[in-house]
């Protein structure tokens, strides 16, 4: 069963919890089981905490954070109308698990209600170190919360290590043997568990109609070129100014590079109610308009700039077209986009990635370019070297990329997850976790 919201608003709220319903339909094998939000929940759970709060936060941008108490409370009530609905659905055997900042004390929330299955926890997005976490009013209470789990993964050794570090500091937590971790009265097993992606269905959609298609456009509209390629959400946290300033030091310090290299960013919309995104369309904007007026010529444009959604079906021949990929966020949970350009390579003449070191999967992708793109001048120098790189180097690295992630793809993640969770010694006691903190959010 999958269970979450529906991703509809309603208009009004209701005027009882009996009015909040929850839809049950099936797809395939999967039964989905999902509820709306009212307008004033949305506001402040989702555009509120989750986007304004925990989102900017969690990815090392204080001076984007608004905390406003409101938004706490919402978080808080909204979680606990989720708890409400899923506990009926639940059998005792089923095990639980709960996905991203999004439903943090969602556990603490079932627990209170007598909830005594297995709940696991997976943080798709970065751990901050604790002192950047501890700028967030509700982080005790937040941290706590966690400690309801029987498990909780994130991303990459760092998360843990930060993580570990702020229970230590925060709480007094002891380390345990087992890679646990025994803070308010409960006991917490903690690991990184990478996520990958399915590395055969993802280079099989490469030799699929539309994907060739893609391919063969490409090399025939920049026969002439060598293509440069970035794909993101338009996001703050994807570092795109920072490398849209690195490309443009690459045509001034390498002038070969003029009427022979072309990027193209693809940035999708993404949170477009959130005031921050539109500061940043604006300057994309900007730049690459300065780029393409400052560089280009009658039949090159330095920069293709492309802020819209782009099919799934087609992104594997733009990737195979490439000889580049550059994904330089400034701080990312893991970002998949590496591993799907690694896996769409023709393995005879793959293309180079370029990867920052803020990103997760820098921790595993060592044979990547790793850049800091906070350095545009570095970053320049490492692109030049990317595009002059010789056969045999992109070879070696690539068989070596591709070789780590098929041995650690997304049934990898899922199963050994899985697998600890079950694993996972239980905590005896059942005291409430949610602490004094949750009642000030509440």
């Amino acid at each position: 069963m999958w269970f979450g919201w529906s991703g509809k608003i309603r208009d009004a709220a209701p005027e009882s919890d009996s009015e909040t319903s929850v839809r049950l339909q099936t797809i395939g094998n999967i039964q989905l089981a999902t509820l709306d939000l009212n307008q004033q929940d949305y506001d402040s759970y989702y555009l509120g905490y989750a986007n304004d709060v925990l989102w900017p936060v969690f990815h090392y941008r204080l001076d984007l954070a608004n905390f406003d108490v409101r938004f706490a409370a919402g978080y808080r009530r909204v979680n606990q109308l989720f708890a409400r609905k899923l506990l009926p659905l639940l059998r005792p055997d089923d095990i639980i698990w709960v996905h991203d900042y999004h439903l943090i004390p969602l556990a603490a929330e079932l627990r209170a209600m007598g909830c005594g299955n297995r709940i696991g926890f997976f943080l798709h997005v970065p751990m901050p170190p604790p002192l950047i976490m501890a700028a967030i009013p509700e982080h005790e209470w937040l941290m706590r919360s966690l400690f309801a789990y029987d498990l909780a993964g994130f991303q990459s050794e760092a998360d843990v290590t930060h993580f570990t570090h702020y229970v230590e500091s925060e709480a007094g937590a002891d380390a345990l043997p087992g890679a646990q971790l025994r803070a308010f009265n409960r006991t917490l097993r903690v690991g990184a568990y990478p996520i990958g992606i399915d590395v055969d269905e993802f280079a099989a959609l490469a030799q699929d109609r539309e994907g060739v298609e893609m391919f063969d456009r490409m090399r025939q509209e920049y026969s002439r070129r060598r293509l440069l390629l970035g794909v993101d959400r338009l996001d703050y946290s994807k570092g795109l100014p920072q490398r849209v300033h690195a490309f443009r030091e690459l045509l001034a310090n390498y002038p070969e590079n003029r009427n022979s290299a072309t990027l193209i960013q693809i940035a999708s919309p993404s949170r477009e109610d959130v005031g921050a995104y539109d500061d940043l369309r604006r300057e994309m904007d900007s730049l690459c308009g300065a780029i393409n007026g400052d560089f280009g010529e009658l039949d090159w444009m330095p920069v293709r700039y492309i802020h819209r959604n782009v099919a799934r079906r087609r992104l594997p021949g733009l990737y195979r077209a490439s000889r580049v990929a550059l994904v330089t966020p400034l701080r990312d949970g893991m970002n998949l986009v590496a591993k799907e350009f690694i896996a769409a390579q023709d393995p005879a003449d793959p293309g180079v990635l370029v990867l920052s070191r803020f990103a997760g999967a820098a921790e595993q992708l060592k044979e990547a370019l790793l850049v800091n793109p906070y350095d545009t001048h570095g970053t320049a120098q490492v692109i030049q070297r990317a595009l002059t790189m010789s056969i045999e180097e992109r070879i070696s690295r690539h068989a070596a990329l591709m070789g780590r992630i098929r041995q650690f793809d997304v049934h990898w993640w899922s199963s050994s997850f899985l697998r600890d969770l079950s694993a996972a010694e239980r905590s005896d006691d059942r005291e409430p976790v949610l602490g004094h903190s949750a009642d000030r959010a509440s």
